[in-house]
């Protein structure tokens, strides 16, 4: 039997929301061990003036726990 814990991390980009997603998750892998999946829960941006400087996601992260 395998337990699983959920962790929520916010990351962003200069570039993109896929951007984000996957600077997010890279950094997860690095500190984390087991992730399994994420569940992206909500995108912003951060606007000045007329263009788009950041993209944010909020992210679920799932990884099992050793035993």
């Amino acid at each position: 039997m395998s337990v699983a814990k959920v962790i929520e991390i916010t990351s962003a980009s200069s570039v993109s929301f896929d951007d984000a997603i996957k600077q997010g998750i890279a950094r997860a892998v690095k500190t984390v061990q087991g992730v399994q999946g994420a569940w992206v829960q909500e995108q912003t941006l951060v606007v000045e003036g007329e263009r788009i400087t950041e993209y944010r996601v909020n992210m679920k992260v799932t990884f099992i726990l050793s035993n």
